[in-house]
């Protein structure tokens, strides 16, 4: 089938939006979670967007996930920009800022920050901790590692499959920072790089991990987790969520539909089983693409268009437009 992906393109950053400015006149309440004022609520469908002026005013609460006192940040268009604005209200560098967790502080892979913020979540920041180097014997093929980022520039471990070869050295946990594969640093490179270098690593040698862990509270010092899966993770508490969109606004919408959990369900699991990542974001951006695709060739088209440089091999793309069409028809 000539699906047409060969072409290799530069896609667009995959969390971006514009910025959300304050509001002038109509009600503001505040909760737990983040305060919002939106003079007269979302524009119904179809409508262009707000004006500036008018556009929700989202404060979200935040602290350090080993302790801190409690801040607020608001004014961010993209992932990047939250962490920055994180650090400033904490006065510590931005490259401090490994990832973040929604209403818990502890490293847990299912409430990981992904492309939507719920409108009462708390935001909980992972900052870096002890760096550590570890020498791997590559016994097998697969290293049983799941590979995710932060849209910022880190890639960190979020799944150790038990029983595979990263599984047995216990000095490896859920959340590292892999920052270098034998000296080769790895700041700035996406996860499906980090886990396409790790993949052609020959089978029978030994390499060197370079990883930065998290920052840990007492609390959170045990036994290491094995990590989870993202997909079907619920957001806040019902009341909506900031999504942040690979093109256009970040608009606030209701909780994600059955069809819209499903799909990128399924799509997240195809993305680990053929590229060995997992990000919740980029697969419910592939069915975005992919929900109005009469056939495996437009779905195609359409990704080549948006997210080129990731280069899917034809027999993923048709089984992402089989995930999307299965999620449809409520198939699990």
């Amino acid at each position: 089938m000539p699906l047409g992906l060969g072409r290799r393109k530069k896609p667009p950053p995959l969390v971006e939006n514009e910025e959300a400015a304050g509001g002038s006149g109509g009600a503001t309440g505040e909760t737990p979670g983040v305060s919002v004022g939106v003079p007269g609520g979302p524009p119904p469908p179809g409508l262009p967007p707000l004006p500036p002026a008018l556009r929700p005013r989202l404060v979200f609460h935040t602290q350090l996930a080993h302790g801190s006192p409690t801040g607020r940040v608001e004014g961010f268009t993209n992932v990047r920009e939250l962490y920055g604005k994180i650090a400033e209200a904490f006065c510590i560098p931005p490259g401090e800022v490994m990832f973040c967790t929604l209403n818990t502080h502890k490293v847990d892979m299912e409430k990981l920050l992904g492309g939507q913020i719920g409108l009462e979540d708390f935001i909980f920041a992972h900052t870096k901790g002890q760096r550590k180097e570890v020498e791997v014997f590559k016994s097998e093929e697969a290293l049983g590692l799941t590979i995710t980022d932060n849209g910022a520039g880190y890639a960190f471990i979020k799944r150790i499959r038990e029983g595979s070869v990263i599984d047995r050295i216990p000095v490896i946990s859920v959340g590292d920072m892999i920052e270098a594969i034998d000296g080769q640093s790895l700041v700035g490179a996406r996860h499906y790089e980090v886990a396409k270098m790790l993949k052609e690593l020959p089978r029978g040698r030994t390499f060197a991990l370079q990883l930065t862990e998290p920052r840990k509270a007492f609390d959170m010092i045990g036994p290491r987790a094995g990590g989870g899966r993202s997909g079907g993770t619920q957001l806040g508490t019902g009341r909506g969520t900031l999504r942040l969109r690979a093109r256009g606004p970040a608009t606030v919408e209701e909780q994600p539909s059955a069809f819209e959990e499903r799909a990128v369900a399924k799509v997240d699991d195809l993305l680990e089983s053929y590229m060995g990542i997992r990000d919740s974001e980029l697969a419910a951006t592939m069915v975005e693409l992919g929900r109005d695709a009469r056939d495996p060739d437009a779905l195609a088209q359409a990704l080549d268009s948006q997210l080129g440089d990731f280069a899917f091999p034809d027999e993923f793309v048709f089984d992402v437009w089989g995930a999307i069409g299965d999620a449809k028809v409520g198939r699990c």
